[in-house]
């Protein structure tokens, strides 16, 4: 009952603004916490979903580069949210409400801009969350370890092995958790007291008793030299002058009995690829499957899924793959593919380790191997692509581990040029 007063005192903010470059042309008309995953899922909704299966039921999320995608999503499926039952979700687009010149000019400049709109939730915590991250985690858990241990902030973090920690901002502690230092992006990464070969890396998730919290932001608001940023700004100014306490994932993490913790960055074209197709392996780390920790999400009114024809090189079949709702597999092969919803393919082609978005059609003697395909694109007769690495360069994205990313205008420009 603790715990569940605990979240009914708290909300949580998601940090879902930054567009996520690195994702190419995937993000070029999205945010990146409004990009696809897993089938039938945005990548905003694990964040949210935790948030709700949490018992968080006081939610806002800031919103900022080409996000009409992003707010279109989390109106049509994150809608059930009843004022009456003492429950928000807000969408918070940067609005200048500070002054006529500035958008959201950092993570905690964002939360600053809308503090009359946190004051009106009445909660006595924070959770700052960031909406582009793919994971499963209980944030009852961080929130009482945040109270129990009195700490200022509390900031989740993954163990990760110190020759790769060097990629994050890792946390310096001592033998109760307390940090002692934040590092960012340290050539020589501290180890965690009794795993000298692991470090402590952020999450970009921290919880903040809101009235101290409203009190730093004010502070750093009126600051001309700070760029307003809570992992450059304030959480490395209250590891030095307060009590910063790491909150390890490993103890909060929702995963299947004797599972490792599951967190995944998909920041990258390959990375994003490589999640995707994950999920098709026989018992993959993430359960999408899990009934006791679901994945909510908008679930378009599709019909089941279809194969047809069986015939020699013309035979509608999926094998290791996930197949979405609305998808006509019309005489295609598909093998260790993820297919979103409402794809159709047609006769005599291949899909073969392909990620594929909602609304794409693949014609006639199509093959595609080690492909992400991005929302409504229609694949052409016969195109090929995955066995020529030069060829396919001319005209698309292909990645240092050789996945080619495939939009509509990358199409267009090979067509016109042909």
């Amino acid at each position: 009952m603790e715990s569940r007063r605990l979240t009914q005192r708290s909300m949580a903010f998601v940090l879902a603004g930054g567009r996520g470059s690195r994702l190419k042309e995937l993000t070029d008309y999205r945010v990146k916490p409004a990009v696809y995953f897993g089938g039938k899922a945005r990548i905003i909704d694990f964040a949210l979903s935790n948030a709700m299966n949490s018992g968080i039921r006081k939610v806002a999320v800031a919103t900022q580069y080409k996000a009409h995608s992003l707010i279109r999503h989390v109106q049509r499926g994150w809608n059930f949210f009843r004022a009456e039952r003492n429950e928000f979700l807000d969408i918070l687009p940067a609005s200048q409400r500070m002054d006529e010149n500035s958008w959201y000019r950092g993570t905690a400049d964002a939360v600053t801009q809308n503090v009359d709109i946190v004051d009106s939730y009445d909660v006595d915590y924070v959770i700052i969350l960031a909406g582009d991250h793919i994971y499963k985690m209980d944030y009852e858990v961080m929130l009482r370890q945040h109270v129990e241990s009195g700490a200022d902030v509390t900031i989740g973090c993954l163990s990760v092995p110190r020759e790769e920690a060097s990629a994050f901002g890792v946390m310096h502690v001592d033998e109760t958790d307390r940090i002692t230092s934040f590092l960012e992006k340290p050539a020589d990464p501290p180890g965690i007291p009794g795993e000298p070969d692991k470090a402590l890396a952020s999450m970009g998730i921290y919880v903040f008793n809101w009235s101290l919290l409203r009190d730093l932001l004010v502070r750093d608001a009126e600051d001309p030299n700070s760029s307003h940023d809570f992992g450059n700004d304030l959480i490395p100014d209250l590891v030095k002058g307060g009590k910063a306490m790491a909150h390890r994932f490993d103890d909060s993490c929702v995963r299947d009995p004797g599972r490792p913790a599951y967190w995944k960055d998909v920041g990258t074209v390959d990375a994003f690829h490589q999640a995707n197709i994950d999920l098709t392996n026989f018992d993959p780390d993430l359960n999408l499957w899990d009934t006791q920790w679901p994945i909510w999400t908008y679930s378009e009114g599709a019909p089941p899924a279809k194969f047809i024809h069986d015939e020699k090189d013309r035979r509608g079949v999926a094998i290791s793959s996930m197949v979405s709702g609305g998808c006509v597999i019309s005489g295609t092969e598909v093998r260790n593919s993820l297919l979103f919803t409402q794809v159709h393919t047609n006769s005599y082609a291949v899909l073969d380790h392909a990620v594929v978005l909602p609304y794409v059609t693949v014609n006639r003697s199509a093959r595609l191997r080690r492909v992400v395909i991005d929302r409504a694109v229609t694949i052409p007769e016969g195109l090929v692509v995955g066995e020529d690495p030069d060829e396919d360069a001319k005209w698309f994205r292909v990645t240092e581990r050789g996945v080619t990313l495939i939009t509509q205008a990358m199409l267009d420009r090979r067509a016109e040029a042909q």
